[in-house]
């Protein structure tokens, strides 16, 4: 056997994980072909109802059908409930599709519950969103600091795998002090062993919303809304690689020169920061 032929075995063992580590690139960049297409008239569907979400989380298919008929679209109301799963929507209370449990795994109960939540790094809070392109969607996970609302560390994907949700909170743990508490939804990225593990590893405590509790995570949850309205619905990004420069952009943006009422009007970044150094 060739020693090319040696090689190419040898990268076919490896997972995509540590083949983008031995190259030192993102798995943002790696793009997997969806198995589901969907035409513009689709996808202008889908992201009129991520706005919809977005406005009135309190929305179900019901009334997401009576406002996309009001708007003249045409869609059948069997379709709004799929197109709802899609985007990750449930009726009543807003409930990701990001968030889909697996039974199977270890669920841990809710940590904040009364918790007086009173410097950086206490508790950080991770979610994950659907993001609109103008050609179809991705994903955003982001990892914020629950005291200064700090972002700590963010990753894209085309796919709601548990990789990059872990690439992102190594990156955030590598740069940063650890943290008491991480709190998530119980989306199977979360619970994943693989996932739960790397915390456990660092002796942080995990903490996890409690079924149809999203308020339970309502930092994250304040923040992915802030982002679409500020940047993704006023840029209409094109790409993966538009929508990459933009939220580098925007959350450079956010941690350093965006002020907060909530935060004496200073920015994330002073008071990460200033209770830090």
């Amino acid at each position: 056997m060739s020693t090319k032929q040696n090689l190419v075995q040898e990268a076919d063992r490896l997972s995509k994980r540590e083949k983008c580590h031995i190259l030192d690139i993102s798995r943002s960049f790696l793009y997997y072909k969806p198995s589901v297409t969907f035409s513009e008239e689709d996808l202008s569907i889908l992201n009129r109802m991520d706005e919809i979400y977005t406005e009135c989380p309190m929305y179900g298919y019901r009334r997401q059908y009576e406002t996309l008929i009001s708007e003249q679209f045409h869609i059948g109301i069997d379709r709004v409930r799929q197109y709802m799963k899609v985007l990750g929507i449930e009726a009543i209370y807003p409930k990701r599709n990001t968030s889909i449990p697996n039974k199977k795994h270890l669920i841990y109960p809710y940590l904040l519950k009364g918790l007086s939540i009173d410097h950086p790094n206490h508790v950080w809070a991770i979610d994950i969103t659907y993001i609109r392109l103008t050609g179809g969607f991705c994903y955003l996970v982001a990892l914020i600091d629950w005291y200064s609302r700090y972002i700590l560390s963010w990753r894209l994907s085309n796919c709601l795998d548990k990789d990059f949700c872990i690439e992102a909170l190594e990156d955030a743990l590598m740069r940063y002090p650890l943290p008491k508490i991480c709190n998530s939804d119980q989306g199977s990225q979360f619970t994943s062993l693989a996932f739960t593990g790397v915390l456990s590893g660092q002796k942080i405590k995990i903490s996890m919303d409690s079924v149809g509790r999203w308020a339970d995570n309502i930092i994250i949850e304040r923040w992915f809304r802030t982002l679409k309205y500020e940047d993704v619905y006023i840029n209409d990004y094109a790409s993966m690689k538009d929508i990459q420069t933009g939220c580098d952009r925007y959350i450079n943006f956010y941690n350093t020169k965006r002020i907060h009422s909530s935060l004496a009007y200073k920015t994330p970044h002073q008071i990460y920061w200033s209770l830090n150094d």
